[in-house]
């Protein structure tokens, strides 16, 4: 029962390129799902791409991604003393941790097995994202005691999503950015990487330009992967038909219908990911109003589906199955064949496709 991932091959590789072109030292990103294609397509993509390292989400994740991919890993989560990590042997000297806290940096250090070195590190710096790091003065004291056999390969920067608001093109963040520069500097680490998230291409010429003796490496997931949404086509597979008659029950509510039509199942439920949504995080006043729309349909015991037939996107029939979806069509409109395949707009974050296909 397919829910599939076409992929304009060509014109994905070519936004790869030209995005690792453009970025110098560019990570790229490789965590949860795979952003739709999985985690080991991502892994050797990056080796594809030249990539020294690669940025995962979480320590569960590096298992997959380290057969695919040989170079550095870094873990973006931080370290935490109830993590199942590589501490010992080849694979631990591959691996560097994300470190957020002093006691945590103490932890590390006492539990790696690497003789004659020490475990690899970046100190993540608090941000206004408010979620892990040092503030400017723990920076500071953690660097001043870190052991040394102890590989401090930099700093981290884990900013805010853009928002565009600072007037050059960018994504906002070029003040905070400076501002967090200069606990950067005072913190006097011998190496001088900072390892960046979420800053446009203009706001990183600029930080390159006014801190030359530093070196700016940009984790980067959803714009490297997902920058051309064109070369992506997602598409699920009918996999029956039924004609349904004003009143029919249906489904597993034993719902009637309310008027004449065509009852369509097709692949793709909430096993895949559809039908479940994250939180708005646009709070436009367009954005609002869909959201009373949504919730108007919704109140009535409708809701709008991902997947479109004939030019539209269809009602859900009732909420999602675990593996299909139940879609109602409108008397007059043709329904597709079993085995044709419909449109279905995705989350690329939250869905599982069955297969991906690069051509």
């Amino acid at each position: 029962m397919p829910l599939t991932l076409y992929v304009d091959g060509d014109r994905w590789r070519a936004h790869l390129r030209s995005a690792a072109e453009a970025e110098p030292g560019l990570v790229p990103v490789a965590k949860g799902n795979g952003y739709g294609f999985g985690l080991a397509r991502l892994a050797r993509r990056s080796a594809w791409l030249g990539a020294d390292t690669v940025a995962v989400g979480q320590y569960d994740e590096i298992e997959t991604v380290r057969t695919r991919f040989a170079g550095s890993v870094l873990v973006l989560t931080p370290w935490r003393p109830f993590h199942d990590a590589p501490l010992a042997g080849p694979l631990a000297r591959r691996v560097v941790h994300t470190v957020g806290r002093s006691e945590d940096l103490a932890d590390l250090v006492r539990r790696a097995d690497l003789p004659g070195t020490g475990p690899r590190v970046v100190l993540e710096l608090m941000t206004s994202m408010r979620r892990h790091g040092f503030s400017g003065t723990g920076l500071r004291e953690a660097v001043a005691s870190v052991p040394g056999n102890v590989s401090v390969e930099g700093i981290a920067l884990h900013l805010p999503l853009a928002d565009g608001t600072d007037g050059t093109g960018g994504g906002g963040h070029l003040g905070e950015v400076e501002r967090l520069m200069t606990d950067v500097v005072a913190a006097d680490l011998d190496t001088r990487t900072v390892w960046v998230s979420h800053l446009a291409d203009t706001e990183l010429a600029r930080l390159r330009a006014s801190y030359p003796e530093h070196v700016f490496r940009p984790r980067v997931g959803t714009a490297l992967w997902l920058g051309d949404r064109g070369a992506l086509h997602p598409r699920a597979t009918v996999l029956d038909v039924h004609p349904l008659e004003r009143g029919t029950p249906y489904g597993y509510r034993g719902r009637s219908a309310p008027r004449s039509g065509t009852l369509l199942v097709v692949a793709g439920g909430t096993a895949q990911g559809i039908g479940l949504e994250a939180p708005a995080g646009d709070t436009s006043v367009r954005s609002r109003a869909g959201t009373l729309a949504r919730g108007g349909l919704e109140a009535a015991g409708w809701a709008r589906s991902p997947f479109t037939v004939a030019g539209k996107r269809r009602l859900f029939a009732e909420p999602p199955h675990m593996q299909v979806s139940l879609l109602l069509l409108p008397a007059g409109v043709r329904p597709p064949e079993v085995g044709e395949e419909v449109d279905v707009r995705v989350r690329y974050t939250t869905t599982g496709f069955d297969r991906v296909v690069v051509d």
